[in-house]
């Protein structure tokens, strides 16, 4: 059972605040309408005191609904359209006619995970990897959610992706994915932070702030020389904070993408 939670009077720069800031607690579907943003929270993680916490520095007041049970993929088919980034990558669903004039296609049911391509941050993450060598090189996917990146890091030339995230409706859905794709190359794993023992050539994480600020130290640890850290899930207010972990860890920024008040971080660690 699913609760619909309603912040009226809201812009679109606190709406995206809220956003990021709902999603380190467990909420994991959004919806902007104007001056509302609808937030979803399954009723069982459902906390009314961590809620007015969090929206009490923006003066915004809430309503929740309890939604009745229902095809939820079938409300998401009625209103999802494909994402087109350039010419580089089309994402649209199986139901879709096939897209001309993109290098890669790729077919995502993204069903309650996170990641199409329609969030700035996937769209960002996506537009990145368009300037990255992954010919032949090992990633980790930190925080899969479809397994979009997985997948379209597969059909860059990766040898070998690891896909982990925390959630499992998000594993078995980056699963049914990696088969629609035919992609081969995948290993997906159900973790809460960074394998033990792993060595990337490329790391994407398109997260949030928190485990971003956690595991950062143990990314650098894990990246191979000459290897490229993309980072997301991050608002334009959260960049100082990132630079002073990145430079703690000797992990410094190389690039930056803004979309919508939130960036996309690029760090590449250059052989000494």
């Amino acid at each position: 059972m699913f609760l619909q939670i309603t912040i009226p009077h809201t812009d679109t720069l606190t709406q995206e605040i809220l956003i990021a800031r709902l999603e380190d607690i467990g909420y994991d579907g959004f919806q902007q309408e104007g001056s509302n943003l609808y937030a979803f929270v399954n009723k069982d993680q459902f906390n009314a005191p961590d809620l007015e916490e969090l929206l009490s520095p923006h003066a915004c007041s809430w309503s929740s609904l309890e939604l009745p049970d229902k095809n939820w993929n079938e409300e998401w088919e009625k209103n999802f359209q494909p994402v087109i980034v350039g010419t580089f990558c089309a994402i649209r669903a199986s139901f879709h006619e096939p897209i001309r004039n993109v290098s890669h296609q790729l077919v995502i049911t993204p069903k309650m995970s996170f990641g199409t391509g329609h969030h700035a941050t996937t769209y960002m993450m996506i537009q990145a990897m368009d300037s990255l060598d992954l010919k032949g090189k090992r990633v980790l996917d930190f925080g899969t959610g479809t397994g979009v990146l997985a997948i379209l890091a597969e059909r860059l030339g990766a040898a070998a992706i690891l896909a982990i995230d925390n959630d499992e409706w998000s594993i078995r859905n980056t699963t049914e994915n990696i088969t629609e794709n035919a992609a081969r190359s995948i290993r997906v794993e159900k973790m809460d932070s960074l394998p033990a023992n792993g060595q990337f050539d490329v790391i994407l994480a398109n997260i949030n702030r928190h485990i971003i600020l956690k595991e950062l130290s143990r990314m650098g640890q894990q990246l191979n020389k000459d290897g490229v850290i993309l980072l997301s899930g991050l608002l334009e207010d959260d960049f100082q904070v990132i630079e002073k972990e990145a430079l703690k860890n000797e992990l410094p920024i190389s690039g930056r993408l803004t979309k919508n008040g939130w960036i996309c971080l690029k760090i590449t660690r250059e052989s000494k």
